[in-house]
């Protein structure tokens, strides 16, 4: 009985997560972002004055934005990130401590993919590429540098529903060596590298694929009915007014053919039936003909007590079961 409870479950799993509707679809998006910024301590090599200087960067912040296309897995951005992070000096210059501001913008190319891609949780991963701008003073003196930037990410989304998707992510940050310049020290450079936690909101333009459209109704073909009396193959007046509207809506289709299957009820002979239910057919193709109905256009079938339209016992005359049916096709 477990064994067969696990059964249904692991059938049903697969199940469920196909039936799932998808919460990403392709299509161009945007975020914004931000976070917390950690700028690893880092050393100054000043030989021509005083030495070594260590550089105790404070928390920082960061915010910034992308547009990027989503392919349902593997997503493409361009990001802009500005970093600011303060700090202190210590070491050099006869000083116990100083000020230090480092600030930096980012201009990233970027490549995601995202596991389990199309549900409501999302994990993923991360890279990118760039190029930083990074500024950075200290002791009243200010120098910008021009970097080469690499990162990486790994993050995990929540779709919220197929237009906005919320993500929290953890990346590592870094540059080639900023130099800075400085007319007492000379061209000196320290480690740029950087962790920091961050949340984004994307909205996204893709919109789900459109439905495949319903099938076109099953259209019946036009069809009459001629009732006989019993044990008869005759038409009646009525039965000729139908005829002709059968033969009317023949013109009006064009190219068709026209089938005339002759019924019986259950009473009599079945081979007396059977042939009873063919001279009412052929009874019927005549009076097409007369309406102008070409004779090779229609076929004539018998079905003797075959098909009957109100099902009863053997020996009973049911007046409904005494017809022609005419189908146009």
């Amino acid at each position: 009985m477990k064994k067969s409870w696990i059964a249904v479950v692991l059938i049903a799993l697969p199940t469920a997560t196909h039936a799932q509707t998808p919460l990403q679809y392709p299509g161009f998006y945007i975020s914004a972002e931000g976070g917390v910024n950690w700028m690893f301590n880092t050393t100054i090599n000043t030989p021509n004055f005083g030495g070594i200087v260590n550089v105790y960067p404070n928390t920082g912040w960061l915010a910034g934005g992308s547009i990027g296309y989503d392919f349902v897995g593997p997503r493409i951005e361009l990001e802009g990130v500005y970093r600011s992070n303060n700090g202190t000096l210590q070491g050099a210059f006869n000083f116990n401590r100083a000020g230090f501001n480092n600030q930096q913008t980012a201009i990233m190319a970027n490549v995601f993919y995202d596991f389990l891609a199309g549900g409501p949780i999302v994990p993923y991963i991360g890279a990118g590429l760039g190029i930083a701008f990074v500024n950075a003073s200290a002791l009243g003196r200010y120098t910008s540098s021009t970097n080469f930037a690499y990162q990486g990410m790994i993050g995990v989304g929540w779709n919220i529903d197929p237009m906005f998707r919320l993500n929290l992510e953890g990346r590592y940050y870094g540059t080639t060596n900023p130099t800075v310049n400085n007319p007492f020290a000379g061209g000196v450079t320290f480690n740029n590298n950087n962790i920091a936690l961050m949340a984004s909101l994307a909205v996204r333009f893709g919109e789900p694929p459109p439905a495949p459209p319903p099938p076109p109704p099953a259209v019946a073909p036009p069809s009459f009915m001629v009732f006989f009396d019993w044990d008869r193959s005759n038409l009646s007046q009525q039965a000729l007014t139908t005829i002709k509207q059968a033969a009317d809506a023949f013109r009006a289709k064009g190219n068709a053919r026209i089938t005339a299957t002759g019924h019986t009820d259950t009473s009599g002979p079945e081979a007396y039936n059977m042939a009873l239910s063919l001279r009412r057919a052929n009874a019927v193709k005549d009076a097409l003909v007369r309406n102008g109905v070409p004779a090779p256009a229609i076929t004539v079938i018998g079905m003797g007590e075959k098909g009957l339209l109100v099902p009863t016992a053997d020996g009973v005359r049911e007046p409904q079961n005494r017809r022609v049916e005419i189908v146009i096709q």
